[in-house]
């Protein structure tokens, strides 16, 4: 099957708080380090020099998507901020820094939640995230530390990103929706090669001679995938900060298919395949759920599988069938080792396909519906 895609016309409630807050002198807030989650607030990329106050206080809460200033007072684990522009800036104690409030998943690194105050907290991703961290593995350091200064507020009314999204307003349905076809890309966990395998794909399918959008609908605010996805030949690339969210981590599914859909709308008109990544594992929370949802179902013509390992592999393919879905291809971390390969391809049914395959366009091409090849 081949989706049709159709706008979602729903708008980002307004904060409605009217607050007096201290006064946020230019100077300070030109000085401050901007994260790449802050991409999107407009006025605080482009010098718009007045009307910046922050908010603070023991009647002041954060909520997910608040954009913080805050002081890096002990260097940790994360001793850069990626800025909007991919830069990764040095951090240094005693600088301020303007992130979004937001929770975290990354078993490979901290689980972190939105604290209910002001308090100190703490850096749970380079991409520009504060919380407090209830969790972390032992392979990494202590997160770096924070200590709020106030939620930034722009003309009386505190900045969230929700209110700056691109894809956060309305907008009226596109006249004459193409048809493209959808594939998705999931894995087994975290760094089984997800981002890799689709950038591999997109590059594929580029050099087919089809016009590629790529998609990330879950996980936490950070640039590389992105970049990645570009570098590889996308022709339009958008992510769930465009629907603006700092991470996905604890946002409820009826969301999370609204971004999904949202986002797919916005890039399918302009392109012949979209290639939608769902971050971390399986059995993560928020990607089990909305891997198991039919509203996501419903556009995927076909899952692309990246594991870390053969086992992954073989439980994945099954999980994903007893979902419902049709998995083309089989993919991974797993694939470096020839041994692994043999394994693979001797317990799937499926296609086994390393990185160097998926670049090939005729193989690439293999992943589509039978329908689309032959119009190829």
């Amino acid at each position: 099957m081949t989706a049709t895609l159709t706008t979602i016309t729903t708008v980002a409630t307004a904060e409605t708080e009217q607050a007096a807050g201290s006064s946020l002198e230019p100077r300070r807030l030109a000085r401050a380090k901007r994260a790449f989650t802050t991409r999107n607030v407009v006025p605080l990329h482009s010098g718009d020099d007045a009307g910046w106050s922050l908010l603070s206080g023991v009647d002041v809460c954060p909520r997910p998507g608040d954009l913080v200033l805050a002081e890096v007072t002990e260097l940790g684990q994360h001793a850069r901020l990626e800025r909007p522009d991919g830069r990764r800036a040095r951090l240094y104690a005693g600088d301020e820094i303007v992130v979004a409030y937001g929770a975290r998943y990354a078993p490979d690194q901290f689980e972190g939640l939105v604290p209910a105050d002001l308090g100190p907290c703490d850096l749970l991703a380079a991409g520009g995230v504060a919380g407090t961290y209830t969790a972390k593995s032992e392979a990494v350091d202590e997160p770096t530390r924070l200590q709020p200064r106030g939620i930034v507020a722009y003309r009386d009314r505190r900045v969230s990103l929700r209110d700056w999204a691109p894809l956060g307003a309305a907008v009226p349905p596109r006249p004459g929706v193409r048809r493209a076809t959808v594939l998705g890309v999931a894995g087994s966990a975290m760094n089984a090669g997800k981002t890799t395998a689709m950038a591999a794909l997109i590059h594929g399918l580029t050099g087919a001679g089809l016009r590629v959008g790529a998609v990330k609908v879950t996980g936490t605010g950070a640039g590389g995938d992105l970049w990645h996805y570009r570098d590889a030949g996308a022709a339009s690339v958008r992510d769930f900060t465009d629907a603006g969210y700092a991470t996905t981590y604890r946002v409820p599914l009826a969301e999370l298919e609204r971004i999904t859909t949202q986002l797919l709308a916005d890039v399918a008109h302009e392109v012949d395949v979209v290639l939608v990544e769902v971050a971390d594992g399986l059995f993560q929370p928020e990607t089990s759920a909305l891997l198991a949802s039919p509203a996501l179902r419903e556009h995927l013509d076909g899952v692309l599988f990246a594991a870390a390992d053969v086992l992954g592999a073989y439980a994945g393919v099954s999980w994903l069938g007893s979902h419902g879905h049709d998995v083309r291809a089989v993919t991974g971390a797993f694939t470096a080792s020839p041994l692994a390969l043999r394994e693979a391809r001797h317990h799937l049914s499926e296609s086994v396909m390393d990185c160097g395959q998926l670049c090939e366009p005729a193989r690439a091409t293999g992943l589509l519906p039978r329908s689309v090849r032959e119009s190829l």
